[in-house]
């Protein structure tokens, strides 16, 4: 099992420069887990490719259960006290700070392109590209 963060899944079901990463990412490890907050991280991406005609509604409904089937039986609520220390802490944010909290709760990596939780969580925090390796 792994902690996958909404960029990592969004790369998963949109294409991008990182989509191919976040493939192989799946095909090590099938179980990705992601504390609740990533549904509205998500379906705010969604919402934005809407808006701006990269998407139909339909397709982001689409895009949106596919996520849900992927991570359904693995998403998590967190300690309120665990994401604001490690926010106080690293001066990360209290959104990023879930994933690390579900990742040490479940002793498990976070995978991440997010360079300032690469940065200030190395133990927890892995590289899509290196776990994709």
């Amino acid at each position: 099992m792994i902690v996958v963060d909404t960029n990592i899944i969004g790369y998963l079901f949109l294409s991008s420069d990182q989509s191919l990463l976040a493939e192989h990412a799946l095909q090590k490890d099938r179980e990705w887990a992601a504390p609740i907050l990533w549904r509205s991280e998500l379906r705010n991406v969604l919402a934005l490719y809407t808006r701006n005609n990269l998407l139909t509604l339909k397709h982001a409904h689409h895009i949106m259960n596919g996520a849900l089937e992927l991570l359904s039986g693995r998403e998590y609520e967190v300690s309120s006290y665990e994401v604001l220390r490690l926010a106080s802490e690293s001066k990360c944010s209290a959104y990023d700070c879930e994933f690390v909290a579900l990742a040490n709760d479940l002793k498990v990596p976070l995978v991440t392109v997010d360079r300032q939780l690469l940065r200030k969580f190395p133990k927890v925090a892995v590289p899509l590209k290196s776990f994709s390796e």
